[in-house]
């Protein structure tokens, strides 16, 4: 699934649709993002150093994840609710492409429990578990 694919499932939009592809391999949802260094994030952390944030990969593992429940996502908007255990190995640099792997861990009616992954060349650089709510769009 490719960038135009993912937009009918997540309300992302650039500058902060953070997933260039995602394949579902059985349970799993398998994406990536290319950093090209052009990201309004990198603009200033750091000058001279720049490293996608911390809380810019916990984006990227949940918009990835969250095609694991597309067809659930219709006409709803997925919300962070928490993450537990979220830790952070290895930075991931302009020209590195980050890839993630998630898989749903339980759910309890519309919340999702997802045990997520993101590495660069098969180095490990954030794992834990990402807790995620669907709200209806009428809701909000």
């Amino acid at each position: 699934m490719e960038r135009n694919e993912i937009k009918t499932f997540l309300p992302h939009r650039e500058p902060m649709l953070l997933v260039d592809d995602v394949v579902l391999e059985g349970d799993t949802a398998i994406g990536h993002y290319h950093v090209t260094g052009e990201e309004f994030f990198l603009k200033g952390h750091f000058p001279g150093n720049p490293v996608v944030p911390g809380v810019i990969l916990c984006e990227m593992l949940g918009q990835c994840s969250c095609i694991l429940v597309k067809e659930e996502l219709l006409g709803r908007t997925p919300f962070y609710s928490g993450f537990d255990g979220i830790r952070f190995k290895h930075p991931v640099r302009p020209g590195d492409t980050f890839t993630v792997e998630g898989k749903i861990a339980n759910r309890r009616g519309l919340v999702f429990f997802i045990d997520a992954k993101g590495t660069v060349d098969g180095k490990l650089c954030v794992k834990g578990q990402l807790i995620i709510t669907l709200v209806d769009n009428t809701s909000l």
